[in-house]
């Protein structure tokens, strides 16, 4: 069977990747970085992602709070709210939630995981439709860095590349949700809120792009909110 590392933070985008990964047959290996976010919630809600599909789970530990630059990292800088979805979705600025060169580290990672392992591709769950403020989430960069891995690993050497898959890349927030819906995914267990409460605020970027998603889509976010 072809085996597939899947980047899980425990969010929308990628729990719905790893059932696209499942749903093209590949055996799924989920990787999970707790990094030092804001947000670490969201580690518990991969667990559970993880074991509502049965599948193996790694959680590494890493800490980017030494090197900071994002609302994410860095408690000193305030995680923005109170944006409409339609002014998020055309802001061409980086935003302050973009964490320094994040795709980059962790996909480092699961390249090493998936030469380790003997993983055909690498799942992420990067979008650039609804939300393209981030520069490691556009598609010039993944081609960029599948070319770079494999001009430097033992496996393409052997003749055996790693694909780099972002199956969600194109579709809006709309999109997502329903084929997370078709495909049956634990939606439920997901946490994609910046600000990491127990209860999602539904006023950073993150809570507004999925309540407008949902509602677009004609669905009830079933998780819960402070304010939506």
């Amino acid at each position: 069977m072809k085996k597939a590392v899947v980047l899980l933070s425990g969010g929308l985008d990628s729990t719905v990747t790893l059932a696209v990964a499942l749903k093209r047959g590949y055996m799924v290996l989920a990787l999970t970085f707790d990094y030092g976010q804001r947000h670490r919630r969201e580690v518990e809600s991969a667990n559970k992602v993880a074991r509502h599909y049965g599948v193996e789970h790694k959680v590494l530990k890493i800490d980017l709070t030494q090197i900071g630059g994002s609302a994410l990292t860095d408690p000193n800088i305030k995680v923005p709210t109170g944006k409409s979805s339609d002014r998020i979705r055309k802001s061409k600025e980086i935003p302050a939630t973009y964490v320094p060169a994040r795709n980059t580290i962790l996909l480092s990672y699961a390249l090493a995981w998936a030469e380790v392992s003997d993983a055909d591709a690498i799942f992420i769950g990067a979008n650039h439709i609804d939300y393209s403020g981030y520069p490691d989430c556009r598609p010039g960069y993944f081609r960029a860095y599948e070319k770079m891995a494999n001009l430097a690993t033992k496996r393409a050497a052997e003749g055996r590349p790693v694909r780099i898959l972002q199956p969600i890349i194109s579709l809006d927030k709309k999109e997502i949700v329903r084929l997370g819906a078709r495909l049956k995914a634990p939606l439920h267990l997901t946490s994609s809120c910046y600000k990491g409460g127990k209860k999602a605020c539904g006023r950073c970027d993150s809570c507004v792009l999925r309540l407008a998603g949902f509602r677009e889509a004609g669905m009830e976010d079933p998780v819960e909110y402070e304010s939506r």
